[in-house]
């Protein structure tokens, strides 16, 4: 049986593949497994073999959101790959990572927080060559671990997470499922939102356009199915602004476009949102300079994944942001 530490040239068009898991995708979404190791396979190809039970864990089918465990056996079914043709490797610009540096919150030996940028990608894929993670680990080559503690959306900005140890890796994992890390977003809104503090409990129901992109709905479905998840977040009104409102939102669960979905589902979309958004409201508020979506991750508490120690970190408001925030409150 294969490890994944050595799959390239493993996968046959003719007979299932069965994939052990070993310590270095411990926790890893099923989702990403494949797609870090399927790397030929078109993205909407990957999801469609999950999707139809065709890829299997412990012989049992699993969704998305499944994460990995030590000793679990993947089965992948037979697929074509390209295995003869190197690939091309790309570097990245210099432009490309110059940010990096002047953008890291927190670091020590086993965490790295920053302030990512918006329009930057956690993880390649999409079209994309670089995500955040393949620009750290380009700049860093000589660290030894590397991992995402978590996604933000590609518009967002805001504290991103990386582990640079396994254990906390695994410790963060853990506090996020017990929710004890808190997570806070600002955001400006369409419409005049009037409650000083609001809680907006949704079931969300993931779904997956033709070309394999994520898309998320609000949905009445109780149905147990494995892609309804309730979503849970506390808006508090931070500042009205005539047409506007800019909202602070502390999140209760994590889920996928939780605050975008919820906000559109109550009327209040968020500013630039290319998804759920008003995109007539987005094209007029382009000239007025907001280019991007208006939300961004700017506080995370918790207890230090090893150490146990309070960590307060703080992003600031992107200046794009800020001047477009004064620009409204002028």
């Amino acid at each position: 049986m294969a490890q994944n530490t050595n799959l390239k040239n493993l996968f046959s068009d003719e007979k299932a593949t069965f994939v052990l898991v070993d310590e270095a995708s411990e926790t890893q979404k099923i989702d990403n497994f494949l797609l870090k190791i399927l790397k030929n396979v078109p993205k909407s190809h990957v999801y469609k073999i999950l999707r139809s039970g065709e890829v299997r864990v412990n012989k049992k089918r699993v969704d998305t959101t499944y994460r990995l465990m030590i000793g679990d056996q993947v089965r992948i079914p037979p697929i074509a790959i390209e295995t003869e043709r190197t690939p091309h490797v790309i570097e990245p610009k210099q432009q490309q990572t110059a940010w990096l540096d002047n953008n890291v919150i927190y670091e020590d030996d086993a965490l790295l927080a920053i302030n990512k940028p918006s329009g930057y990608a956690v993880h390649g894929g999409s079209g994309l060559n670089f995500g955040v993670i393949e620009l750290i680990r380009h700049v860093r080559p000589k660290a030894k671990f590397l991992e995402l503690v978590h996604r933000i959306d590609r518009e967002t900005s805001g504290i991103l997470l990386i582990a640079k140890k396994r254990s906390a890796l695994v410790n963060m994992h853990d506090m996020m499922r017990h929710n004890r890390i808190e997570k806070k977003y600002t955001m400006m809104v369409e419409g005049q939102w009037t409650e000083s503090k609001k809680t907006v409990e949704l079931m969300l129901k993931k779904t997956f356009t033709q070309g394999g992109e994520r898309r998320v709905n609000v949905t009445d479905d109780e149905d147990d199915d494995s892609q309804n998840q309730m979503s849970k977040t506390i808006f508090y009104l931070k500042k009205s602004l005539g047409p506007y409102t800019l909202l602070e939102a502390k999140l209760i669960t994590g889920r996928t476009h939780q605050l975008r979905v919820q906000l559109a589902h109550l009327g209040f979309p968020i500013l630039g949102d290319d998804k759920y958004g008003d995109f007539s409201l987005n094209k007029s508020l382009q000239k007025k300079g907001l280019k991007r979506m208006f939300l961004h991750a700017f506080s995370m508490k918790m207890k230090h994944p090893l150490t146990e120690e309070p960590l307060e970190l703080k992003a600031p408001l992107p200046l794009e942001l800020d001047a477009f925030l004064s620009q409204q409150a002028s």
